[in-house]
């Protein structure tokens, strides 16, 4: 994972670990890694693993069950709110710089439809 100088790295963890939840790679009640392991994979320091994982318990996203290890949260509706709340997130920045360009909403929206990725194929 390479870090954004301009935001925390952390954050950029817990965002990450926040992804692989909403997209099922880590699921509802699975363990998560060991607070050394999540150092070692993210290149963090083992402080930053232990801010990473009571940040997330703090907003309720894992908890930890003494001597045994930090689980994904089992809370059935959170993952749906999650990734609507992160898709949201990233259409709001997405419009923000589109305007600051000088797009209007409808501009935006042509632009959206005409977009090919690379490799796409027309139908």
């Amino acid at each position: 994972m390479e870090y954004n100088a301009g935001t925390p790295i952390y954050l950029q963890v817990i965002n990450e670990l926040k992804k692989k939840m909403v997209k099922g790679e880590l699921k509802p009640g699975e363990k998560m890694p060991s607070g050394r392991d999540l150092a070692v994979a993210y290149k963090v320091n083992q402080n930053t693993a232990a801010r990473i994982y009571r940040e997330m318990e703090m907003s309720g996203y894992c908890f930890t069950k003494r001597g045994i290890g930090t689980f994904v949260s089992e809370e059935e509706n959170m993952f749906q709110d999650l990734k609507k709340e992160m898709a949201d997130e990233l259409l709001k920045n997405f419009m923000h710089e589109m305007s600051g360009l000088g797009y209007q909403k409808d501009d935006i929206i042509s632009q959206i439809a005409d977009y090919k990725e690379d490799g796409e194929n027309d139908a």
